[in-house]
């Protein structure tokens, strides 16, 4: 073998080593868009719980508070799931102290007072913040124009809601002060759950 066959193998050899040292390209999964799936939170009860549990489910979650003008909404929204639950619907309620101080106590307190005094029976997660510095990132999802560029945006006060098609999309927004069960929430659920 003369010295330019030798010197082709060599070359060889360090493009093999060179190539295999190299990080692998990142997956183009890895550059997709978030989803609300991609989010774990802590239940009422300080338990884990995959958001991805909810896939297949109208969702309409909702940042709530004890001692607030809009309190009375929790009863509402157990109607709500009362009536469509069984075709599909999940409401889910995290609680928070942004606004005014209306959430002062803690988790049990806060799941003793939404049981005993509106008999809620939807999902109740551990309390959070909605806004600011420490928001969460379940929230900064749900109001980064970024991510939701029809319905981003601050969330205003206690008992925002935001509606979540099936396949995670976010598809509508109600103000906090406007009722769940007024006509137009109404039917944007329905709607929802007519589709596949």
């Amino acid at each position: 073998m003369n010295g330019y066959g030798a010197q082709a193998i060599l070359g060889t050899i360090l493009a093999v080593i060179l190539f295999t040292a190299l990080p692998p390209a990142r997956a183009a999964a890895d550059t997709k868009a978030p989803s609300i799936y991609d989010f774990t939170m802590m239940n009422i009860d300080g338990k884990p719980v995959k958001l991805s549990q909810y896939r297949g489910y109208v969702l309409l979650v909702v940042n709530t508070a004890s001692l607030c003008g809009n309190t009375p909404q929790y009863a509402d929204l157990e109607t709500l799931y009362k009536e469509y639950k069984g075709r599909g619907l999940r409401i889910l309620a995290f609680p928070e102290n942004n606004f005014g101080q209306q959430e002062p106590g803690p988790n049990g307190q806060i799941k003793e007072f939404c049981t005993g005094k509106y008999h809620v029976t939807f999902d109740l997660f551990s309390k959070i913040s909605v806004k600011g510095d420490d928001q969460d990132p379940l929230y900064k999802y749900l109001t980064d124009k970024s991510t939701d560029p029809q319905f981003g945006g601050d969330i205003e006060w206690n008992f925002a809601k935001f509606l979540i098609a099936r396949d995670g999309t976010i598809i509508n927004r109600f103000p906090a002060g406007h009722k769940p069960i007024l006509p137009d929430v109404v039917d944007a659920i329905k709607a929802a759950l007519a589709q596949p």
